[in-house]
């Protein structure tokens, strides 16, 4: 048996936590939070009382045998508590972002290929039957070469889902807003699909809650993949503003047709069709909400039979480097047009 202990007993945590009982040849035994209560609630919900909960990953590390580690915390922990998970030789499984810095990633790195331990970054859309499909379509190359594309995120935070956090809001713990936080995983989705932008020209402001976070609840950004007159380039728009937590659209065009996902289903057409071909993802019970994706159990899935079978995992921290250098691009280009 593996033996497993997960950090931070927040709501993402409980994910992590659900898809690691469903896991056979692991072993759940040790919760670890700032707010011990946190850990012996989640003991006695996902252990039966067996797990044993500390309040720190420190005494945690001491005091346990674990050949895995699961970072559920806030953003601003993740470097500093998968490094010491790494410098102690244990494979550690992280939720996004990786790190909110430059600093901080080039750390990260520094401890991975340090450490015997493996490191996983859960980008858990990767693994959406969705996602599946539009790779699928891509591969095959039934629309040709991608030729740009489209993504929008139009979800709702309202005033509480700050004021009822120890550290959502702030620009030093949680390192942004409406991109960092929510839209992240279609950013990494567009570029999953496209590549490394060579160009990045990018808005933030805060539209709602402006006397409430220091965080952006909307960005906007124009990115060029190829250089010439005739440029590979998408468009990105996020905001947290909206009414609900709308599907998640991503569009891309080719040189044949055009491909679009929107929520659990796809479709795409060449210029030639008149109808499109439709895809819809089963309706599963995976953990998760609807709109974040439903990937999280298969992502966590696959690290473990990775680490089984030593094969490379694909959400390893090189896997997840276009899509956090683009987001600190996003950041500065943002920034600096304000100043």
């Amino acid at each position: 048996m593996v033996r497993v202990g997960i950090v931070g007993c927040g709501s993402i945590g409980r994910v992590h936590a659900m898809s690691l009982n469903g896991l056979s040849g692991v072993s759940l035994c040790a919760f670890a939070d700032i707010h011990k209560e946190r850990a012996e609630e989640y003991s006695k919900e996902y252990t039966g009382g067996d797990g044993r909960a500390y309040e720190s990953l420190d005494e945690m590390l001491q005091k346990e045998d674990l050949e895995v580690v699961h970072i559920c915390t806030p953003h601003y922990c993740h470097t500093d508590l998968a490094v010491a998970g790494l410098e102690k030789g244990i494979s550690v499984f992280m939720e996004k972002p990786p790190a909110i810095t430059r600093e901080q990633f080039f750390r990260l790195s520094k401890a991975e290929q340090a450490s015997k331990g493996r490191l996983g970054i859960c980008f858990q859309n990767r693994y959406n039957e969705t996602t599946r499909e539009v790779s699928r379509i891509l591969k095959e190359e039934i629309l040709g070469k991608v030729k740009g594309g489209r993504a929008f995120v139009t979800w709702n935070r309202g005033q509480s889902y700050y004021t009822e956090s120890e550290w959502r809001g702030s620009l030093q713990t949680e390192g942004g807003g409406a991109l960092m936080n929510q839209s992240i995983h279609t950013l990494d989705l567009l570029l999953y699909w496209l590549g490394r932008p060579v160009r990045t020209e990018a808005t933030i402001r805060n539209h709602h809650l402006k006397n409430v976070i220091e965080v952006e609840d909307m960005v906007e950004a124009y990115m060029e993949f190829t250089e010439g007159d005739d440029p590979v380039r998408a468009t990105f728009y996020a905001t947290t503003a909206f009414g609900y937590d709308a599907p998640v659209f991503i569009e891309l065009v080719c040189e044949k047709g055009v491909v679009r996902l929107e929520g659990g289903s796809v479709w795409y057409r060449t210029w030639e069709d008149e109808e499109p071909v439709y895809f819809q993802a089963a309706k599963g019970l995976a953990p998760g909400k609807e709109y974040w994706g439903r990937g999280h159990e298969a992502c966590i899935r696959d690290f473990y039979h990775c680490l089984l079978t030593k094969e490379a995992y694909g959400n390893d921290l090189s896997s997840v480097e276009n899509t956090f250098f683009t987001v600190m691009d996003i950041y500065d280009s943002a920034r600096n047009k304000e100043r």
